[in-house]
């Protein structure tokens, strides 16, 4: 490399990941639009569901077969990357392969392994493949998942097939060049290529001119694509690369089934329940404070853990193909669930750009214009989309926020519900049956 290819890498590099940087930073202010909640309790729990279920990857290999191939690719992946580092060195300073000299045989190991990797990479996307478009699984072809999604997660596919190619053929090329007999320019002997040895031999009967030339376009590309994979990221579904690390940390630890009970409820049961209570005795209000809202009608009103999970849904389906409700042909999916209010949480934060940092009211919210009361209502709360979502996501906390406002804010709970509410509220039980004749049924026998 000349001095002028390295100045344009160092360009490269900065803009990249300036970009990068720019985009997490708006991620981050997306996320802390959401109302503040604890999640700083048990970190020893914390740290183990991050272990387990992000790095581990415990809840993929539920299912064997999806798990075991997500697993080649996230470990090929990230371990192929950690070449990134001599990448970026040798761009900067135009050397080559400038660990090989520290590590001796540990590095031909590594590029060895590295190399099998991302053949396995290759053979594991190349599935995922088939599985999308050829045999077309279920929890793939739903109604929520056509457009932009779809397309996405072949994207990432047809990406990761690419970045793995360029390597190898990367390899091939440096191969072909440290084997010119007598050296050839700064190309000296390093690393074990087991998979790109079958690749050098069509550089045969090439000028090592010319296979400089193509080293070099494999290389630019390879890490140009890698730049625009990570920046890509943003508006991918991929995000959970990074995402699913924190959102398995702040997950909820509380048993699944236990709800939390609004605060400003639970103090007015009580002062209604101890008759010694004074009603008037209540802390003074700020009258220029808005009014607290009883659940959620928008992505502000949730708090900042449910907009973590939106932005780290795979949108792999697993949490709609187990929800009872998706199954028996409810409009109710968990996973449009995620992605609407990811959706709309952009919306919000496009509207902030646009109006130099704060929000201007657009008419529009995550309840109605996103997600329907009729999908809202479908949900049996059984908890199923928490327990099969891989990375620890709640769909049924968004729910549940949505139904809290439909309730108590605009009176909006179907008919039988509603029902059920008045016969708490005038007999003290879900029947329509005065207190008084509530245990006639024990004198029919």
């Amino acid at each position: 490399m000349s001095y002028l290819d390295n100045i344009l890498f160092a360009i490269l590099l900065i803009a990249g990941f300036g970009f990068f940087a720019s985009s997490i930073k708006k991620i981050i202010r997306n996320i802390n639009l959401g109302v503040d909640v604890d999640r700083k309790d048990n970190p020893k729990a914390r740290w183990k569901n991050m272990a387990m279920i992000a790095l581990g990857q415990s809840k993929m290999v539920k299912r064997p077969v999806a798990g075991a191939l997500h697993i080649i690719v996230y470990v090929g992946f990230i371990i192929i990357n950690i070449e990134l580092l001599e990448i970026i060195i040798d761009g900067l300073f135009g050397t080559h392969r400038i660990f090989a000299p520290f590590l001796g045989v540990v590095y031909d190991v590594l590029i060895a392994s590295f190399e099998i990797l991302a053949i396995l990479v290759i053979f594991a996307v190349t599935v995922f493949w088939i599985r999308r478009n050829v045999i077309r699984l279920k929890r793939f072809i739903n109604p929520d998942l056509n457009g932009f999604p779809k397309s996405d997660a072949n994207y990432i596919l047809y990406f990761e097939t690419v970045l793995m190619l360029l390597f190898l053929f990367m390899d091939a090329a440096d191969l072909h060049l440290q084997n010119v007999p007598g050296g050839f320019s700064h190309f000296h002997k390093a690393g074990s290529f087991p998979i790109s040895q079958f690749i050098a031999p069509i550089f045969n009967g090439m000028s090592n001119e010319l296979v400089a030339i193509l080293f070099e376009a494999f290389w630019w590309l390879h890490i140009a694509g890698i730049l625009v994979f990570m920046n890509y990221l943003y508006f991918s579904k991929h995000l959970h690369i990074l995402l699913a690390f924190p959102n398995t940390y702040f997950a909820n630890l509380k048993p699944e089934g236990q709800f939390d009970n609004l605060e400003s409820v639970t103090k007015e049961v009580k002062l209604m329940m101890d008759p010694n209570a004074d009603p008037f005795a209540a802390a003074p209000v700020d009258e220029n404070a808005a009014p607290s809202k009883f659940g959620a009608s928008d992505v502000q009103d949730l708090n900042w853990v449910q907009l973590l999970n939106a932005y780290t849904c795979t949108e792999c389906g697993r949490c709609t193909s187990s929800c009872p409700a998706n199954q028996t042909g409810k409009k109710l999916s968990p996973r449009k669930i995620m992605m609407d209010t990811r959706d709309r949480l952009q919306e919000v934060g496009k509207n902030i750009d646009a109006n130099k940092g704060v929000f201007v009211p657009d008419n529009k919210t995550l309840l109605n214009d996103y997600i329907t009361p009729e999908e809202l209502w479908a949900c049996t709360s059984c908890n199923a989309c928490v327990e099969e979502c891989p990375v620890n996501i709640s769909p049924l906390s968004i729910i549940m926020d949505m139904r809290r406002y439909l309730v108590m804010e605009q009176s909006a709970a179907p008919m039988s519900l509603n029902a059920m509410m008045t016969n708490i509220e005038n007999n003290g039980a879900p029947w329509q049956y005065s207190q008084q004749d509530r245990l006639n049924w024990k004198n029919e026998n």
